[in-house]
């Protein structure tokens, strides 16, 4: 299995901290936020990474994380991202690394307590299809949100008014190879982009979905209030905890 962290986007949500970086540099309490996505991979034995980003801050990236020789790893890859065209399109861009392999995919602005390493390996073990992890949360409307039947997600609600469920679905994502033949089939969205709820919703209707509850806290930092909570959290318990 490969990996892959998405650290594109304008970060607007956190301006003016953005204004002349990319919020994946910004800190979360004693190490900049790419590195947390980055660390998730490596917990999960995952030793092939690929970082796309995009904007006037890319090669920050490179100056930032080299080779990947902190975390371990022999080599980092990267890709750049022109435009905002949304998770899916970014994703699009690590077809010719993932090379038919199954893949994890992280968002550069999700940060865990503990670890992905079971549901890793169910991945692994399930070969074919999509797994995503879900997590309860106070406010699912900011997020997609999966409705459920009994163990069975039927599909998933972008940012629903009236949320079918009291989760969201966090962002990491286990997939297989026809991901981006899927992503290919893609129209964009009101937003203009190409969505990661579409992906899953056509896994969904193929029924090739399966999904596992995230252990420990979870919260994304792409706002100024979850960016402070980001660093609450990992001041009090660290993150990406093994044990």
């Amino acid at each position: 299995m490969k990996g892959v962290v998405l650290a594109g986007g304008l970060g607007t949500r956190l301006l003016p901290l953005t204004k002349v970086t990319n919020k994946h540099l910004l800190p979360v309490y004693d190490r900049p936020m790419i590195y947390y996505p980055i660390q998730t991979l490596v917990n999960a034995g995952i030793n092939e990474i690929m970082l796309v980003t995009g904007g006037n801050s890319a090669g920050d990236f490179l100056r930032l994380l080299g080779n990947g020789k902190q975390f371990g790893l022999r080599h980092l890859n990267y890709t750049y991202q022109e435009g905002e065209g949304g998770i899916a399109d970014a994703l699009r861009l690590a077809e010719h690394f993932a090379d038919r392999n199954p893949i994890c995919v992280v968002l550069g602005d999700n940060i865990i307590e503990r670890n992905i390493l079971k549901a890793a390996e169910a991945f692994r073990a399930q070969r074919t299809g999509a797994k995503i992890l879900l997590k309860e949360v106070k406010d699912p409307q900011r997020f997609g949100v999966p409705a459920l039947d009994g163990d069975k997600v039927i599909r998933i609600d972008e940012k629903p008014k009236q949320p079918a469920s009291p989760y969201a679905v966090t962002g990491i994502y286990f997939y297989d190879a026809q991901v981006f033949e899927i992503i290919k089939t893609l129209k964009p969205s009101g937003r203009g982009e190409l969505e990661i709820t579409d992906v899953n919703n056509a896994y969904i209707r193929q029924n090739e979905l399966t999904w596992d509850k995230l252990e420990g806290w979870w919260t994304d930092a792409g706002t100024i209030e979850s960016l402070f909570l980001a660093n609450q959290f990992v001041a009090q318990t660290g993150a990406n905890r093994m044990g």
